[in-house]
Formats: structure tokens, C-alpha cells, sequence
């Protein structure tokens, strides 16, 4: 499936803070749209679906989780998001139990860590909860839907460095990544290190941090990244918000510009000023929206019964058909360079 490029801007706009917060409350109160009891009545489809991003606040998920919204919405659902502002490895158990005791009929989740939130969702799914990871997976639910493989994210990555680099001269480079407990950027990490051992063995990578996907921790780790290593040519960060602080970084210290090359993944809205400034000239991702709604159709597949997470399980969405692979994964599709020629197309 190649990226699609939409023009339907009301399913990816972001939704304000104050409405997650609003969402949340809604849920830790005990409210659903479903009735004072929660659930559904009996005999109905459970389409009373909570959407847990790894935190609020964050522009990423407020992308994904508008598609979610919109698909399930689009199925006459409930969509409710919960969610903290921290990402922290348990903040997201509270809000598990609340939509146990609510009656949901499915979690989407990104998790903030693969473990410390099992127990929460193994009590949803013995209580019926279908639980569905996107983003970040689990060692605990019934699908995961992955934006893209781990080789494809960190293929992308590194052919972009060695498009900028060559196979040549030695580079240093450093990963800022995220939350260094995050499964999905843990392993992207490990693929980028392999791979550019295996294929461009000139650039070394010479440090790893975190910026715990939080602004200011990601603009420190970057600053001090660069202060510690003066000799590194450029910087791979692996996700939204420790890309917009590298070049947060990089535009409030214009002498490295022409000394740091940067990439990553990150998102179209938050980067266009960067990009067509020239602070740095590309970056990566996949339709966010997109990632949001599949989370959505794969979480009524489950509720129907069309699929159950098994390898080799077929459902059809209005994305397109897609088949369950191992260990319940399911693809969205490849990775997607953004540039100053097409990054004004996208307003997510």
C-alpha cells in the first residue's frame, strides 16, 4: 500500500488539547455515550471504542487519533480518547481500568511501554475488551498495527544518510530518539545501527539519547548531543517530537546548519517552516490519519468477529484489504520522504 496523499483535511486536522483533556475527563469520570450503564444494549455490536495515545498534547497522535474518530464515527461508534499529558511507563493503566469499568468494547493503544501496562490489558481482554496496538506495540493484545516494518522505517532512514553522506568519507552521527522504553523506536534504532554497519559502515553511530518526548528534554539532549561530540556531522531522530527540537536546535544555532545534517520522522506541520527555511532539507513518516483509522477498522473486525488476530487473517476497510501477519501484525504501509517540493501537500 503506497502512501496516500488526502485532501480530505477535516479527518487528519488536528483536535486541540482542550479537547483531549475534555475527552479524558469524560472518561475518568465514568461517562461514555453509550448509556449510564456503559456498554451496549444486549445483542448489539460493542462499537464503544477508547483511543489511548502515548500522551496528550502530542501533534502526532492528535492526528491519528482524529482519523480513529473519524472511522469510527464513519461506523457509528463512540469514540472516546484518554489519556495523561506524561508519558510515563504506567500513566496509561488508570485509563485502562476506567474503560474496563465503562463497558468499552475495544482499547487502540500506544504503548508507552511493552510491559508495565499487560496486566491492566489482560484484565480488558478478560472481560471481552478487544485491545489494539498502534504505534508502539505490547506483549499483550489482540492486533497490532504497525505504520510500517521496523526494516522499512530504518531502510528509509538510512538511505537517506547515505544519499547525503556516501559510502566513503567517516561520518559521526547520533539517534535522538524518544522514550527509551518505546518498543517501536527502541527497534528502529537497533535496525538503523545494524543496517548502516552492514551497509555504510563509514558512518558511525557514536551516540544514542532521549528526549523522553518531551520539548524541552528533546531540545537538551540535542544540545547536548552536539556539545559532546564536536566532530558529529548529523543527527537521526527517529520520532516527531525530538526531530522538530533538533531543528528547534539547529534553527536557534544557525553556524551548525551547514555542519549538522539532520533527518527523521516527524510531521509535515510541524516541519514545513524548518524545511522551506532550509534549516534541513528532509524527513520521513507515513499518513498518520491513516495509521489512526486501520487502528479503528481493526478494532471492529475484532468486535465482529471477521478476524481474530490470527496470521493470515483477511478484512476489507475503506483503506483497502489487508491481511494479518505474524504475531497479529498488520502493515500499513511503506515510508514516505517529505521535502520542500510536496511538504506543503499534507496538513497533518
Amino acid at each position: 500500500m503506497t502512501f496516500i496523499e488526502r485532501t480530505r483535511g477535516r479527518k487528519h486536522r488536528v483536535i486541540t488539547a482542550a479537547v483531549a483533556l475534555a475527552a479524558s475527563a469524560l472518561v475518568l469520570a465514568g461517562c461514555t455515550a453509550t448509556g449510564p450503564g456503559g456498554g451496549t444494549p444486549s445483542g448489539a455490536a460493542n462499537y464503544n471504542i477508547v483511543v489511548m495515545p502515548k500522551s496528550l498534547g502530542n501533534k502526532y497522535f492528535a492526528a491519528s487519533d482524529a482519523g480513529a474518530k473519524s472511522a469510527i464515527e464513519g461506523f457509528n461508534g463512540t469514540y472516546t480518547e484518554a489519556g495523561s499529558n506524561e508519558a510515563s511507563p504506567t500513566s496509561q493503566s488508570p485509563f485502562i481500568q476506567t474503560a474496563i469499568q465503562n463497558g468499552a468494547g475495544a482499547i487502540i493503544l500506544a504503548a508507552n511501554d511493552p510491559e508495565a501496562v499487560c496486566a491492566d490489558l489482560k484484565d480488558a481482554m478478560a472481560a471481552g475488551v478487544k485491545v489494539v496496538t498502534f504505534d508502539s506495540d505490547t506483549n499483550c493484545r489482540d492486533a497490532f498495527i504497525n505504520q510500517a516494518t521496523v526494516d522499512g522505517v530504518a531502510q528509509g532512514l538510512v538511505d537517506l544518510a547515505v544519499k547525503n553522506f556516501g559510502t566513503s568519507n567517516a561520518v559521526q552521527i547520533a539517534i535522538v530518539s524518544g522514550g527509551p522504553n518505546a518498543t517501536n523506536l527502541n527497534a528502529w534504532v537497533d535496525s538503523i545501527k545494524a543496517k548502516l554497519v552492514a551497509q555504510a559502515p563509514n558512518i558511525q553511530v557514536v551516540d544514542v539519547v532521549y528526549g523522553n518526548d518531551v520539548d524541552a528534554d528533546a531540545y537538551n539532549a540535542v544540545k547536548g548531543v552536539i556539545t559532546a561530540h564536536p566532530e558529529l556531522d548529523g543527527i537521526i531522530a527517529p520520532d516527531s517530537v525530538s526531530v522538530k527540537e533538533a531543528a528547534h536546535y539547529l534553527q536557534d544555532t544557525p553556524a551548525l546548519q551547514d555542519t549538522i545534517w539532520l533527518t527523521g520522522l516527524g510531521l509535515p506541520s510541524e516541519l514545513r517552516d524548518y524545511i522551506k527555511a532550509g534549516v534541513f532539507d528532509q524527513f520521513g513518516l507515513w499518513d498518520v490519519g491513516a495509521l489512526g483509522q486501520l487502528a479503528a477498522y481493526t478494532a471492529k473486525a475484532l468486535i465482529d468477529g471477521e478476524i481474530t488476530g490470527a496470521e493470515g487473517d483477511t478484512f476489507t476497510t475503506p483503506l483497502g484489504d489487508y491481511t494479518v501477519g505474524k504475531g497479529g501484525e498488520i502493515v500499513l504501509g511503506p515510508l514516505f520522504v517529505f521535502d520542500k517540493s510536496n511538504v506543503d501537500n499534507f496538513d497533518f
